[in-house]
């Protein structure tokens, strides 16, 4: 069973996939991400795969339509989470530490977390049901608004 804060980066790394997708930061997490995969037993099938899974997410969103976008999004980032999950959770402790101080160095999180306040997002305009999601550490505040 891996740590609730282990859960957490992992949901947030997920996340980070989902979002750099077609962006101009993909390529560089990429690499990245898929090195983070060079772990354990064959660490360049594991590379290899990592990236392949990498491009089909790329692929998957890209060729998302507009109204479902959101919806594939949210599918990839949860199925980067639950990756992520399992790397951390097959590592040794030395190697689970390693991999969370490049998780957190790539993610720019510090090893203490997000000062208060930090990742808060202000002035933004939503059109629909909305679900706005902010927290740092084991607090989340979550708030639903109506339609716009």
């Amino acid at each position: 069973m891996v740590e609730p804060e282990l859960v957490a980066l992992a949901t947030t790394a997920g996340t980070a996939v989902a979002k750099a997708a077609g962006t101009d930061a993909w390529n560089g997490l990429r690499e990245a991400v898929a090195r983070l995969f060079r772990r354990g037993h064959a660490p360049e099938t594991a590379q290899r795969k990592a990236l392949e899974r990498l491009d089909r997410t790329a692929a998957e969103l890209e060729g998302a339509a507009a109204g479902t976008a959101e919806q594939a999004r949210g599918l990839e980032a949860a199925s980067w989470k639950a990756r992520f999950q399992d790397l951390l959770e097959d590592l040794d402790d030395e190697q689970r530490a390693a991999v969370v101080a490049e998780l957190r160095t790539l993610l720019g999180e510090s090893a203490a977390g997000p000062a208060d306040g930090a990742g808060l997002v202000s002035g933004n305009s939503f059109h629909g049901p909305t679900a706005f999601q902010a927290g740092n550490g084991n607090r989340q505040d979550v708030r639903f608004g109506g339609p716009a």
